[in-house]
């Protein structure tokens, strides 16, 4: 069907693909934000229930390096922080995507349709008493 359409209404329906792709990444992206977010407020709360003095180890790419409970605890307090406003960025992104997409196919349908406003108004639209 996308070859009997004319080229604006290709135009706005190759649009509408972009930003459905652009929707599916940005949904991916915040659920792994959210993901990340749990499991270092997680982290977070096991810390709560740990010993100061306790030994402790990081996880640096593929080495356990020793690390001090204060530390630890301020980098995954910043960590959460930084990772709760990522994800509410990515919600307002993810909201502004659906925008753009429901404004755009509103567009595309009222061009495969005539036209907006260029219909007839119907039977008795403009008579009067």
């Amino acid at each position: 069907m996308q070859g009997n359409l004319p080229p604006e209404a290709q135009e706005k329906l190759e649009e509408l693909q972009d930003l459905q792709e652009t929707a599916q990444q940005v949904a991916a992206q915040k659920q792994q934000a959210e993901s990340t977010l749990n499991e270092s407020k997680t982290a977070l709360d096991a810390l709560g229930d740990i010993d100061e003095d306790t030994e402790m180890y990081r996880e640096v790419g593929e080495l356990l390096v020793s690390t001090e409970y204060d530390e630890a605890h301020d980098d995954l307090e910043e960590k959460v922080e930084s990772l709760e406003v990522r994800v509410e960025q990515l919600s307002k992104q993810e909201e502004r995507v659906r925008d753009q997409f429901e404004s755009l196919q509103e567009e595309l349908q009222q061009m495969l349709q005539g036209g907006a406003g260029g219909g007839p108004m119907g039977p008795g639209g403009a008579g009067g008493a």
